[in-house]
């Protein structure tokens, strides 16, 4: 409260005290001054400070209060004082409150305004030694520094307005990502179980109804999801959160994607690692074994977690068709940017011998205990 409150007065209390300490000793020393200090002049040097405290939220008020208090004091005949001091606070102010096409002209008319109250204390010509130099030193180069303050306020202004408009578009983005894997895995699963379905229905009905099931429930859980993002998409911070999923739920994604009738060899060994780098991993396996299920036409495919140096590696490659050069699509754009919000990398492709490999290496935070060894195997092939 105290802070905030110098802040707003200091430049009154500057002129109240330069002026009521320091205007009865004004005319020592000074000669062609008429009127000595009197009640009406301190009375003036307050008239400028009580404007003064009006600087930061109404400067016209302090533009005119301080200009009017001073071409008084100085018409008057009073000698040439510390009453000054409000003249540099009134264009200061309103440099820094006013844009420059407004402060130059307002602080353009407070120095004539100066300059002809002192022709009336000096007597004419409007010149009395330095007093023009006086006059330019005491508007210009306040209003000059004040234009500086307001240039830099707003620069940094636009910057956190833009830095706010950022953080929103990927905020925004990262959901979007998300409604994309969720709800694009879920319609990948419930295709191919539908298709498992279809084929076994009058001579299995046992794994026709599993497959039905598999359907249910993964439709309920994309549903899930998706109601979760649009919430979050639509600001409804009364909206459901879901925690972000890891790679401790590999197990569940692997099975649900076996149910359909793709093989999988897994190797996938996890240990601690940081929440970012656990959900990213998880995200990419996830796309990378839906995008098998999409486009691949793969009957198996192997995936591969590890920990290889400082960095985690997740592989998946599939013996699916594959020929001709990467389809950048959503789902391969989306796994980019999800390694690149922790730092790592994906790399995409045909292989050699036919099918297709993703390879993703996510590093791991510098504050983890890396010697900690990724020992809890999830499953063997």
């Amino acid at each position: 409260m105290w802070s905030r409150a110098w802040r707003l007065g200091w430049p009154a209390v500057l002129v109240a005290g330069a002026g009521l300490l320091g205007t009865g000793d004004a005319g020592d020393g000074e000669s062609g001054w008429t009127r000595s200090p009197d009640l009406f002049a301190y009375l003036l040097v307050v008239v400028a400070a009580v404007a003064a405290l009006a600087v930061r939220r109404m400067p016209a008020v302090t533009l005119a209060g301080c200009g009017t208090a001073v071409g008084t004091y100085l018409a008057a005949g009073y000698p040439v004082g510390p009453i000054l001091v409000a003249v540099p606070v009134a264009a200061a102010g309103v440099a820094v409150a006013w844009p420059a096409n407004r402060s130059v002209p307002a602080n353009v008319v407070l120095g004539l305004a100066m300059y002809v109250a002192g022709g009336l204390r000096f007597g004419l010509p409007f010149s009395a030694g330095t007093w023009p130099l006086l006059v330019l030193l005491a508007v210009a180069l306040p209003a000059a520094i004040g234009v500086g303050v307001r240039t830099r306020r707003d620069a940094l202004a636009e910057v956190h307005a833009a830095n706010v408009l950022r953080v929103v578009a990927d905020e925004r983005m990262r959901m979007a990502h998300e409604l994309h894997d969720a709800v694009g895995h879920g319609l990948a699963v419930i295709a191919m179980q539908a298709g498992v379905a279809l084929h076994v229905l009058d001579r299995d009905p046992v794994r026709a109804r599993a497959s039905l099931e598999a359907i249910r429930a993964t439709s309920r859980e994309s549903l899930d999801g998706m109601r979760a993002e649009l919430h979050l998409l639509s600001n409804d911070d009364d909206g459901p959160r879901r925690p972000a999923v890891t790679l401790a739920e590999a197990p569940v994604l692997l099975d649900r994607i076996r149910s359909g009738g793709l093989a999988i060899v897994a190797d996938v060994w996890v240990g601690e690692l940081p929440r970012e780098v656990d959900v990213a991993a998880y995200r990419i396996l996830q796309e990378a074994l839906t995008n098998v299920l999409r486009h691949a036409g793969a009957g198996t495919a192997r995936v591969r977690v590890a920990r290889e140096g400082a960095d985690v590696v997740v592989e998946v490659r599939d013996d699916g068709r594959a020929a001709g050069a990467v389809v950048e699509g959503s789902g391969l754009a989306g796994m980019r940017t999800r390694a690149a919000r922790v730092g790592g990398t994906v790399e995409a492709g045909p292989r050699p011998g036919g099918g297709f490999a993703v390879t993703a290496r996510l590093p791991l935070d510098k504050g983890l205990p890396l010697e900690k060894p990724l020992v809890q195997p999830l499953e063997r092939p």
